[in-house]
């Protein structure tokens, strides 16, 4: 965790900057990233921006409008990790191996992301959605999908590759998902926690052996 600054920045009455909405969701996904969602308090955002805390009401309503900027930003930050784990799978394999490449690419990025980025991790989780396949640009990757929607487009191509029968399909997300989630809290939570780096990876591969089996 970064340490946090001594001085305290000189706030101005009147801030001029290209574009003070972003200055503050920068510093919320800072605060973030180092304390996940409990960190992300808008008098301290305002402190790092550099303004008074009053100015931050002109562009987030209150904490939790920012929060859930902040929580989409870690989204589209979980999404950009699996997007690129999957443009490391080589497509000269068959579609039925390059479908399950891409689903195992996605479970990968998930527990990594989980492990190395464990304050937006958490944030990107803090507030309940019960919409997650939702198009929104800004929880998406460069690809325009979020995470769950990645997930979801590896598990259509498995049934297109002829690996998923179109009767497991409905619901497969969930069943995948929890299993991943499952692991991941038990890795930053629980007793996997003291585990080698090493012995972490060798047990997602076994879950995610487990469910690519379990679909």
């Amino acid at each position: 965790m970064r340490a946090r600054a001594t001085t305290r920045p000189k706030a101005r009455g009147t801030y001029r900057h290209g574009n003070l909405r972003q200055a503050l969701l920068d510093a919320g996904i800072e605060l973030a990233r180092g304390g996940g969602a409990d960190a992300v308090v808008l008098r301290e955002v305002t402190r790092r921006a550099g303004v008074v805390p009053n100015a931050a009401y002109r562009h987030f309503a209150s904490r939790h409008d920012l929060l859930q900027a902040v929580r989409s930003a870690a989204l589209s930050a979980m999404a950009v990790a699996m997007e690129t784990e999957l443009a490391r799978v080589r497509r000269s394999r068959s579609s039925a191996e390059y479908a399950r490449a891409c689903l195992r690419a996605i479970g990968r990025a998930y527990l990594r992301f989980a492990q190395e980025e464990e304050g937006l991790y958490r944030t990107a989780w803090a507030i309940p959605d019960a919409s997650p396949g939702i198009a929104d640009p800004a929880r998406a990757g460069n690809s325009g999908l979020n995470p769950f929607q990645l997930l979801s487009a590896a598990l259509d191509r498995l049934v297109e590759a002829g690996v998923l029968p179109a009767e497991r399909r409905p619901g497969a997300e969930y069943l995948a998902w929890a299993a991943v989630r499952g692991l991941a809290m038990l890795i930053i939570d629980g007793p996997l926690r003291r585990f080698s780096r090493k012995q972490r990876d060798e047990i997602g591969r076994r879950l995610l052996d487990m469910v690519e089996k379990g679909l």
